[in-house]
């Protein structure tokens, strides 16, 4: 951590394209990836034989009625069929799969507290830390930066922290805490395995995907670290394009779209993300090159004037959710969390500290 507190003269160029909210490229920006995979590159497996064991199925979430419910509200009053609690998903990977996930988790918060909720999902990062701010959202689940920017914005308060199985690669220095649950992540920078790019200094005249200028290890981490490594994003790099989401970037820089990319550790082998059952040979052409340092996990948020009770019955589903087999496998589906843990805003000062020292602070890139 202590290479943070030696950025800040390296992020001075680097905090202007940041509050732009997006860089400006020197050369012609490389396309988004298409829409439209490519053939597998592998034939499809054989049909199962008939005698083979069936996969075990995932029950469906219990969604248990909550023994504190609050009591039903009034027709007109937040939480009641015709007014329901919003809550807002940014579009971190498949926004197809987000949808699904994040619907059943609104159904079942429905019945397991007697509130109605219904969920969005953002078009971008930054719009889903409008539509809390703007009050067309109650609840969000938005990643670390975005939490940040919103909480610096609009007092949006964090209430749970994302756990996870820490995903790992063996050129983590915390290699070692793989599969143990973490309340941290790191960024990672991939690339084609015959691409040339061996370090960071390799990537000087290169095309490069980020993820979304609100995106924690897609972004703004990156951009620190390319900084603090001698290069100036916007003008040693040959191009770079904002992909959208970390499925993007992996996805573009398996096709040659880009000749490397930033996104979290491992998108190649992200159970949620799945690249590999479109793109079967992805983890053999595309592997990382750089690990960063930790990043606190994603989460929660409320915004600052919800009712309590909303707030307590919320947090409370979240975490039986979480507990429960078929709420855990949709939490997984959604963004690879494995459960939830209580926080307060305290749970990221740290981290936005390191920030502001590396020349990035939040309170400055409001609008």
């Amino acid at each position: 951590m202590k290479k943070y507190v030696l950025l800040v003269v390296a992020m001075i160029v680097v905090l202007v394209a940041i509050a732009a909210c997006a860089p400006a490229p020197t050369a012609t920006p490389v396309p988004p990836p298409p829409t439209q995979p490519p053939a597998p590159t592998t034939a499809p497996a054989a049909a199962a034989s008939p005698t083979a064991a069936p996969k075990p199925t995932v029950p469906p979430p219990a969604c248990a009625k909550l023994p504190n419910a609050p009591a039903a509200p009034a027709a007109g009053q937040l939480g009641s069929p015709d007014k329901p609690i919003v809550i807002t998903f940014v579009p971190s990977g498949d926004t197809g799969k987000i949808t699904v996930a994040g619907t059943a988790i609104a159904d079942c918060l429905t019945k397991m507290t007697g509130l109605t909720y219904k969920i969005e999902v953002g078009t971008s990062f930054a719009a889903s830390i409008e539509a809390m701010g703007a009050g067309k959202a109650q609840v969000g689940f938005l990643n670390t930066f975005s939490d940040l920017l919103a909480e610096a914005k609009y007092g949006v308060v964090p209430v749970l922290s994302s756990m996870r199985q820490y995903n790992s690669i063996p050129m983590d220095p915390d290699y070692a805490l793989g599969s143990k649950m973490q309340a941290f992540y790191k960024g990672e920078f991939i690339t084609q395995k015959t691409s040339g790019i061996k370090t960071l200094a390799d990537l000087k005249g290169k095309t490069f995907c980020f993820v979304d200028p609100n995106s924690t290890s897609g972004y703004i981490i990156p951009r620190i670290v390319l900084a603090a490594n001698g290069i100036n994003p916007d003008k040693d790099l040959k191009a770079t394009v904002n992909a959208g989401s970390h499925n993007n970037v992996g996805i573009a820089v398996y096709k040659g779209d880009c000749d490397a990319g930033s996104t979290f550790i491992d998108i190649v082998t992200d159970k949620a993300a799945n690249l590999q059952a479109t793109y079967p040979d992805i983890a053999d052409k595309v592997v990382p090159f750089y690990v960063t340092d930790k990043i606190p996990n994603d989460g929660v948020q409320v915004v600052k004037d919800l009712d309590p009770k909303i707030t307590d019955a919320t947090v409370a589903g979240l975490l039986a959710f979480a507990k429960d087999p078929g709420g855990n496998a949709v939490l997984v589906a959604l963004y690879a969390i494995n459960d939830f843990q209580k926080i307060d805003s305290s749970f990221y000062k740290d981290f936005a500290a390191l920030l502001k020292k590396a020349g990035v602070d939040p309170t400055t890139l409001v609008k």
